[in-house]
């Protein structure tokens, strides 16, 4: 009797096992602390970033708010974009590029390189007046040499040098002197600049090229509708040219201008025909010594003028 009083006076089952378990034994020793709960286990394959605590501590007002959150920002989203119709025209849409179109874009490249070449041919097959002296000091009139806007200067120093033989220029020795006068040893100075021989005059014409008082070459930059009917009948001929039909015949030469009147009224003291060397003896001497040889670029119009030594004139 006394073991079953002393065994219901603790309050402990007779049916109970006295051996303790370490859960127990934990229980036991950490009363009056919360128990941690348990994390919901991670499917795998998916990524923890350790924020199942902050899920499990949010409560239903804030998940209320966040899904309040995203549907509005679904709603600003769907608002910003415009609504757009069948029939609305898009102009900033993309063409769409095929072969057709890039067949048409380099034909009308092609084009237009035909028409460009047609007008520079016009232009440079256009016949003018260049009225000029021979300069030793004194101006000998020369004349004018017929020349086209796309010859070079060695061109016309050439047709010059042949008029200059014909007229008999220098006295009684002139034609075997100018017999010996080659096209290096002319120099042309159009108005106070020396321009060298390898330049052509379409060069001076398409630029604008200015000098000291204006245009170094005061043409036209536009070519006639005579010249340019002219190329294009050139054109078609050389297209349709059978040399077994007319084998005898032979295209006559075009003059984009029959009269070549351009420039007949320049003054022939702008153009100077002078001698390589009397220039070489005479550079430092007045007005030679103001002559400069032409540089690209230039702007001789705000250039300070000075002599060969260096020396300014008061006039620049």
């Amino acid at each position: 009797m006394d073991k079953f009083t002393d065994s219901s006076s603790d309050g402990q089952s007779a049916f109970k096992p006295q051996n303790a378990t370490a859960e127990d034994l934990l229980k036991s020793h950490t009363v009056g602390l919360p128990a941690k709960k348990r994390k919901k286990a991670v499917a795998k394959g998916k990524l923890s970033f350790g924020l199942d605590e902050a899920d499990e501590e949010s409560t239903p007002i804030d998940s209320a708010k966040a899904a309040a959150g995203d549907l509005q920002a679904s709603s600003d989203l769907r608002r910003t974009k415009p609504r757009l119709g069948p029939s609305t025209a898009i102009s900033h849409a993309p063409k769409v590029v095929t072969k057709s179109t890039l067949t048409k874009e380099a034909q009308t490249r092609s084009q237009l390189r035909r028409e460009f070449m047609i007008i520079q041919e016009a232009l440079k097959s256009t016949e003018i007046l260049i009225p000029f002296v021979f300069y030793d000091g004194t101006n000998i009139p020369g004349g004018f040499c017929k020349v086209k806007k796309g010859d070079h200067i060695w061109f016309f120093l050439d047709k010059a040098r042949k008029v200059g033989a014909q007229m008999g220029v220098g006295g009684d020795r002139s034609k075997k002197e100018w017999a010996r006068v080659g096209v290096d040893d002319l120099m042309l100075v159009r108005g106070e600049i020396i321009i060298p021989h390898h330049y052509d005059i379409y060069y001076f014409i398409i630029n604008g090229v200015q000098g000291f008082e204006g245009d170094l070459f005061d043409f036209s930059a536009q070519p006639s509708q005579r010249a340019i009917a002219s190329i294009k009948k050139n054109l078609e001929d050389t297209d349709s040219f059978d040399p077994l039909t007319n084998p005898g015949q032979k295209d006559k030469p075009h003059s984009s201008r029959d009269s070549g009147s351009e420039g007949a009224d320049q003054d022939p003291a702008i153009t100077k025909v002078v001698d390589r060397r009397w220039y070489e003896r005479n550079k430092h001497i007045y007005p030679a010594s103001m002559w400069q040889e032409f540089e690209p670029g230039t702007d001789y119009k705000k250039s300070i003028r000075k002599d060969t030594v260096g020396n300014a004139f008061f006039f620049s």
